[in-house]
């Protein structure tokens, strides 16, 4: 089932309007002079000793996203001839690549395409048996728009904010500066378009690039995570410390953090959020990070928050419509492969809907709060049923902490 957050399913990112960092605007720390197109990512991966790396294992858990870990090596020229031979002379071949990813089922092919007469915009496609699935458009940083496309230097797909959904990384060069750009990626059941995209994130790629001090897939592996894949942590403290620096990193600076006890075992899962606008849940299992709620809203259209009933695997949400007419009630809990699942939703009628139309009428508004229906899971439910789902005193998740703080813990 999906979550009710507000009145309709969430797209991560979405709602959350990104806070710029201040100095970010600064060009230290970036490559000049065209060293990365120089170099390509063939030459990267060999000046750093990586090498490609399927996570294929991690993908078949549906959890982590599939594709290249660390980066993707260039083709030789006679591959390199066929991806132009099939996409183009447009095509920047020596950064198309057949990939798996999460996304999608099977190999599809990853295609960026330079700027030129028909298009002015440097911008990519996922390809796959000759049909465009999907448009992803390049990004320019505010401070280098008007400069000229220079190079793509390096490509990366790899999981990076531990939702379980494959994340596109670039390095790109425009005029004589590279920087870094990241994607988001996407639930592969989701069934809207809207929901089919890879979302750019800029407050995430400019913070990157000020804080690497060259701009490679190694050095922003090692800023994220200290170099670390999911499920290679040593413990939830590493872990959550580098889940927390990405929340940073990501752009907003009210963000704080809480470790709480939400299932029986005796590692805590970490909070993080901005209180009365957002949560985000992780959980922690043999090195491993798993996102559980990311970026729930609340605080508006009716949406009360989320409580959780501590050590009892329990999460609740208080959620209403037409001025409390219609009361949601929804509960969650963490299932066997570390998502938040939907157990129950009650549906409280607080007026007697005499057509039956599920919502109040005006001659219907008499009733309100005078009568009373409940159904769960959409057929009538007594009170008992109804009551039966909650575990015991809950308390509403809340955050409080710094990053200096939760990395203390």
């Amino acid at each position: 089932m999906k979550k009710r957050t507000g009145k309709k399913t969430v797209r991560k990112g979405v709602w959350v309007a990104a806070l710029l960092l201040a100095g970010m605007l600064s060009a230290c720390g970036r490559k000049t002079d065209g060293e990365n197109g120089d170099m390509g990512i063939l030459g990267e991966l060999e000046e750093e000793g990586e090498a490609q790396e399927s996570t294929g294992g991690e993908a078949g858990s549906g959890r982590a996203g599939g594709g290249t870990e660390e980066g993707m090596a260039a083709g030789d020229l006679g591959e390199t001839n066929a991806w132009k031979e099939k996409y183009g002379e447009n095509c920047i071949a020596e950064q198309t690549f057949e990939v798996e990813i999460s996304e999608y089922d099977g190999t599809v092919c990853f295609v960026p395409y330079a700027p030129d007469k028909e298009n002015a915009d440097f911008h990519m496609q996922i390809v796959q048996n000759d049909r465009v699935l999907t448009d992803i458009p390049g990004y320019v940083p505010t401070h280098l728009e008007g400069q000229t496309f220079g190079s793509l230097d390096a490509v990366s797909f790899y999981d990076i904010n531990y939702d379980g959904n494959t994340d596109i990384v670039l390095i790109e060069t425009y005029g004589d500066t590279s920087f870094a750009a990241v994607y988001y990626g996407f639930d592969n059941s989701a069934e809207e378009d809207y929901e089919k995209s890879f979302l750019m994130q800029e407050a995430l790629s400019d913070a990157i690039t000020d804080r690497v001090g060259t701009v490679s897939v190694s050095e922003i592996r090692a800023l994220l995570s200290d170099g670390k894949r999911n499920g290679e942590f040593d413990s939830y403290q590493e872990a959550y410390a580098a889940v927390g620096r990405l929340c940073k990193l990501e752009g907003s600076a009210e963000t704080e953090y809480n470790l709480i006890y939400f299932d029986e075992d005796e590692i805590p899962e970490l909070a993080a959020g901005d209180n009365g606008f957002y949560t985000s849940l992780y959980t922690y299992h043999d090195g491993t990070v798993y996102t559980l709620m990311d970026r729930w809203p609340y605080g508006v259209m009716g949406n009360a928050g989320y409580e959780y009933c501590p050590r009892k695997n329990s999460m609740r949400n208080y959620n209403t419509d037409y001025a409390g007419a219609i009361l949601y009630i929804t509960y969650w809990k963490m299932g066997p492969a570390y998502t938040m699942d939907m157990v129950a939703e009650i549906r409280q009628m607080n007026f007697d809907d005499v057509n039956e139309n599920g919502v109040p009428d005006e001659e219907e508004m008499g009733s309100l709060g005078l009568y009373s229906k409940s159904y769960l899971n959409g057929r009538e439910a007594t009170d008992e049923e109804c009551a039966s789902y909650d575990a015991g005193d809950y308390e509403f998740l809340t955050v409080s902490m710094s990053l200096e703080e939760l990395s203390a813990k």
